[in-house]
């Protein structure tokens, strides 16, 4: 049996809040990120992964937008948990994002723990992690800090952004921030606005993680404890809305863990009580427990309409940016009618638009599984910019 918040040794992920197994861009006090709150941060590190090679006109450079829990790991082994990239299904030499032809970047979102600026990061002010001191952070926040990041690469123009879920709503954001910038962009398993079950379900989470004892307040960190506990009830939870009714009976069923008959107590009886316990368990080894309150707030925040005097369509007028929309029929977190919204957007304010509703029982996290008709998609969507945008065959090279 795995024990829920069991503690973690070595909590080898606030470590990488500072120094992190990747390539870092440190921006100092001369360039500071403003932010939606009001407030200039600084000093910012920025922490990406690179895959491929960036062409001579820097015209074949895509970025990966990472989900809530994701990070910059995308492509590579994960140096905390030793596992494969999150999108190496997606990102790859011969796959529908080919390294041997596009420059890859995927940057850890500011807030995070793997690295970029976030509650868990030394502030330079006190020599102790920011904690709560940390401004809040918004959706457009993290996209402007990616975009000083690709300004370090000298690129004008990104051939694509892709992203699911959280990753979905920075592809929105940078569409709308920055259309000059954005050559296509592909939107997936996302929304143009937090609903307001799914800012509930965030709400259990977070206050799960600050009704632990151990939260103390945000400082843990000077405590010398973690509320792993209160962060692996948050996982559980939100683990559930990724996947469907139906995977979840397909793999789990009312089967018992381990045992023939029910014990008659509060033991993990049933399998999935034991893969959500493990689900938390193991989250809380790499992940910040006050980044995961402050990048779900981000997330409940977003609403790309707001900005635009309550028009989507006004966030997409007159873009050049090329669209692929991407929901799946049994995502009942960002739901097809959430998509269909952004299309219905996309075509008022005459954007090329292509979208795509894929059946599978997998949930949300369908994104991030082996889904053949989403590589298809999105194989098909890029080939078909890649010669819009004259880029060749063969890494990436014209």
């Amino acid at each position: 049996m795995v024990e829920v918040g069991a503690t973690t040794t070595g909590h080898a992920a606030w470590r990488e809040a500072d120094a992190p197994h990747s390539d870092v861009l440190r921006l100092g006090a001369d360039r500071p990120l403003a932010m939606d709150a009001g407030v200039s941060l600084s000093p910012v590190t920025i922490a990406y992964q690179t895959y491929g090679q960036l062409n001579a006109d820097k015209s074949n450079a895509i970025l990966v937008c990472h989900a809530l829990t994701g990070d910059q790991h995308v492509a590579n082994i994960h140096p905390l948990t030793g596992k494969s990239g999150w999108w190496e299904t997606m990102i790859g030499p011969g796959k529908p994002v080919d390294t041997e032809r596009y420059f890859v970047i995927c940057s850890n979102v500011l807030g995070g723990c793997l690295g970029t600026t976030g509650p868990a990061s030394t502030n330079p002010a006190t020599s102790k992690p920011y904690g709560l001191d940390m401004p809040m952070v918004t959706i457009r926040d993290m996209v402007r800090a990616q975009a000083m990041l690709i300004d370090h690469f000298g690129i004008d123009q990104l051939f694509c952004v892709i992203g699911g879920s959280m990753g979905g709503m920075q592809v929105l954001q940078w569409a709308a921030s920055y259309p000059e910038r954005v050559f296509a962009a592909i939107p997936i398993a996302t929304a143009a606005r937090h609903s307001s079950q799914n800012i509930a379900f965030h709400e259990v989470g977070r206050q799960a993680v600050m009704a632990d004892p151990e939260w103390a307040g945000g400082r843990y960190f000077e405590t010398g404890h973690h509320p792993t506990k209160g962060l692996a009830v948050a996982r559980m939870a939100a683990h559930i809305t990724y996947l469907s009714d139906e995977a979840l009976h397909r793999k789990f069923g009312r089967k018992f863990q381990n045992r023939a008959a029910p014990t008659f107590s509060f033991d993990a009886d049933f399998q999935i009580e034991s893969y959500l316990r493990h689900q938390g368990s193991t989250f809380v080894e790499r992940f910040d427990a006050n980044s995961y309150l402050y990048l779900t707030r981000a997330m409940d925040y977003f609403d790309l309409a707001a900005d635009f005097e309550g028009s989507l369509a006004r966030a997409f007028q007159r873009t050049r940016t090329r669209f692929c929309v991407a929901s799946f029929t049994s995502d009942w977190l960002f739901p097809t009618s959430a998509s269909r919204a952004i299309v219905h957007a996309l075509n008022a304010g005459g954007a090329s638009v292509s979208f795509v509703e894929i059946e599978t029982d997998k949930g949300h996290d369908a994104f991030l599984l082996d889904v053949p008709e989403l590589f298809a998609t999105t194989s098909g969507f890029l080939e078909g910019a890649a010669r819009a945008r004259g880029l060749a065959s063969a890494k990436g090279v014209r």
